[in-house]
Formats: C-alpha cells, sequence, structure tokens
C-alpha cells in the first residue's frame, strides 16, 4: 500500500488530474443534495433560483449553496489550464517527484479551497483564507508551465 502512494514513482500526477475533476463535483453535488424538493436534475442550473424563491430557507443556507455553486464553477475555470499544466509538464521531462508534489499540491489547495468557501466563509473573516487558497492552486498552475518551457527549453 505504501508504494501507492510513492512520489517518485513517473506519471503519478496524471492521477491527481481526475482527482481534482472529483472535486469540482463535491460543491456542486453537495448543493444538489441540500437542496432538498428544490433539486431537479431536469433543469439544474435553475436549483439556486428556485431556493432563493423559498422563504422558508434561512439566509446562511442560501448563501452556503451560492458558495457550493460558485466553488464547482471555479473549480472548472481552472481544471483545464491544471490538466495542460500536468501533460505539459510530464512530456517536457520534468522530474517525476515534482510533478507527483505538485500535483498533491493542487488538489490540496482545491480541497481546502471547497471547505473554506462553502462552509467556514459561514464567516466572512475566512474570505482571505479562501483568496490565500485560491493563490496556492494557482502558483501550482503557473510553476507547471513554467517548469514545463524550462525543461523544453533544456532539451
Amino acid at each position: 500500500m505504501a508504494s501507492l502512494f510513492d512520489l517518485t514513482k513517473p506519471h503519478l500526477a496524471y492521477y491527481s488530474v481526475p482527482a481534482a475533476l472529483f472535486l469540482a463535483f463535491l460543491p456542486s453535488t453537495y448543493k444538489m443534495i441540500a437542496a432538498g424538493k428544490h433539486a431537479d436534475t431536469a433543469t439544474p442550473r435553475r436549483v439556486l433560483a428556485n431556493i432563493e424563491k423559498d422563504p422558508s430557507i434561512n439566509k446562511q443556507t442560501v448563501l452556503r449553496l451560492q458558495r457550493a455553486d460558485a466553488a464547482s464553477a471555479n473549480a472548472f475555470e481552472t481544471i483545464g489550464l491544471y490538466a495542460g499544466g500536468i501533460a505539459a509538464a510530464g512530456a517536457a521531462g520534468v522530474p517525476a517527484t515534482t510533478l507527483n508534489y505538485l500535483g498533491v499540491g493542487y488538489v490540496a489547495s482545491r480541497l481546502v479551497y471547497n471547505v473554506v468557501y462553502v462552509f467556514l466563509q459561514d464567516n466572512r473573516k475566512f474570505a482571505p483564507v479562501r483568496s490565500l487558497v485560491w493563490n496556492v492552486g494557482l502558483g501550482v498552475i503557473v510553476t507547471l508551465w513554467i517548469k514545463a518551457g524550462n525543461a523544453a527549453a533544456a532539451k
């Protein structure tokens, strides 16, 4: 079992892309489950509008579900750059250990981002933490592309 998480193995980072995709779906899945009777898989993009119109749902819950929707949207806005960065860095010959650590870093940043944004940000004081965590993920993406460019230039 320990060998499964050996970060020196080549190409392990490729598995971080589906892991990040899974994390992108989690907040939206939470939103649909928490929406209860308002969840309509036939028109999922209208769920928030239905929730917002229901006066029996408290404001904190509405805000949390809006943030869950935004967290999923945010993940899908960046996952293409991340997946491309992993592929480019792998193809350019970035060392496996470096690539794997960056993959773990990105996935961890997305997990923490979801928790901070959706749940902890009921307290607005956590907004800077959310921004910090988002920037960590962005830093991983930029690092992947720079390392890919440097490795390709060194060939």
